[in-house]
C-alpha cells in the first residue's frame, strides 16, 4: 500500500496559480506537477474562494472582528480609585502633609 503524498502550501499555490492563468489545460498542469486533474481543480477552487480574504484590508477586518469593549468594569474601577484618592487626601490633610489649596 502506498502512502499519501503531502504537498506544502507553496506547491499548492503554484499549481493553483497555473490553473487560474488558464494557459494550459488542467490535464497538462496535472501531468506537469504529477497530481490528479481533480486535485488541480480543487486547489484552484480553494484559491479562488480564499482570494477575497487574502486581499482584504487588514484594518477593516480588525475593526469588524473586534469585540465591543465592556466599559462597566472600567467605570467601576475608576469610581473605586476616585474614592481611594479622596480617602488618602483626607488622611494626608489630617496629618498635615497635604496643602489645603489643592
Amino acid at each position: 500500500m502506498s502512502q499519501r503524498r503531502r504537498f506544502d502550501a507553496a506547491y499548492k499555490a503554484r499549481v493553483a496559480v497555473e490553473a487560474i492563468r488558464g494557459e494550459k489545460t488542467l490535464n497538462e498542469i496535472a501531468s506537469q506537477y504529477e497530481v490528479h486533474p481533480s486535485q488541480v481543480s480543487q486547489w484552484k477552487k480553494q484559491a479562488l474562494e480564499h482570494l477575497p480574504e487574502i486581499m482584504a484590508d487588514g484594518r477593516t477586518t480588525a475593526v469588524r472582528d473586534s469585540r465591543p469593549l465592556d466599559v462597566d468594569p472600567l467605570h467601576r474601577k475608576i469610581g473605586q480609585q476616585a474614592v481611594e484618592i479622596d480617602f488618602l487626601k483626607k488622611k494626608l490633610r489630617q496629618l498635615g502633609l497635604l496643602n489645603e489649596s489643592r
